[in-house]
């Protein structure tokens, strides 16, 4: 097996994941930024990793709009976030919807695990969302369990990546 792991970060946990998956499989990673989609064809497994913002992977259309050159390939995507792996399937749901046509979804394996957010590293614009999104979230006369959780993770800070969170993704990849 050939691998490939390709992230895009912003925070950092998707490079941290990104590391630790390349280590473990023994392949190359490479940013995002530095990648052109035909480069990939020279893989086997294709593993791409992308934060969540708003249901989006970060950058996951490398992939989606290169379906051609992709195509006979293991393809894995994994994300980053802090919505609790635990709650996870209407959101997974959306996140499906929302980044890969119904044509090709059944092309990708999707892996979450939990990111960072270290309040005082994000960007302004960030921080100003999270300050909106609890605010709007907060005035609901009855909120519901995922808005109860919006407001909660809008406080959540620390790093909560994990290494052992990657096993699945390991032994998905490694499978012939």
């Amino acid at each position: 097996m050939k691998a490939v792991v390709v992230y895009k970060t912003r925070y950092g946990s998707t490079k941290t994941y990104a590391e630790w998956i390349a280590e473990e499989l023994g392949c190359e990673m490479r940013d995002a930024k530095s990648v052109k989609a035909a480069e990939l064809k020279e893989f086997d497994t294709v593993i791409y990793g992308g934060g969540l913002y708003a249901e989006m992977i970060n950058g996951v259309t490398l992939l989606t709009k290169n379906m051609d050159i992709l195509s006979g390939k293991k393809l894995l995507v994994y994300t980053t976030g802090l919505t609790p792996l635990d709650c996870r399937d209407y959101y997974d749901k959306m996140v499906m919807e929302k980044n890969f046509p119904p044509e090709i979804r059944d092309k990708f394996k999707v892996f979450n695990f939990l990111g960072k957010m270290i309040i005082s590293e994000l960007s302004l614009p960030h921080r100003a969302a999270l300050k909106t999104l609890k605010k709007i979230m907060s005035g609901k006369e009855n909120p519901t369990e995922m808005e109860k959780l919006l407001i909660e993770l809008c406080d959540a800070d620390g790093d909560f990546t994990d290494r052992s969170a990657i096993a699945d993704l390991v032994a998905c990849a490694s499978a012939q």
